[in-house]
């Protein structure tokens, strides 16, 4: 699990039959766990929005109620403090 800061949205007309519906974002993870990365994209089904401090999910967990989608990272939770 990721903790990240969520700094913009993606708009898409044109995806995955699987994924019309569902809200995209962009995430910057913390420092600390940011790895090799700076920024990905994750599905938002919790409704976050920009600013929030959010959990997400990655890999397999990220399927979690979504099978056949092809989704690697999930907002599953915000932060409060």
């Amino acid at each position: 699990m990721i903790i990240g800061k969520v700094i913009g949205s993606i708009v898409s007309t044109r995806k995955c039959e699987n994924l019309i519906g569902n809200k995209f974002m962009i995430i910057e993870p913390l420092k600390e766990m940011a790895g090799n990365c700076e920024h990905f994209v994750a599905i938002d089904n919790i409704g976050a929005g920009i600013g929030e401090t959010v959990l997400v999910a990655t890999g397999s967990a990220a399927r979690v109620g979504m099978e056949g989608a092809p989704v690697d990272a999930a907002i599953v939770g915000i932060v409060d403090e």
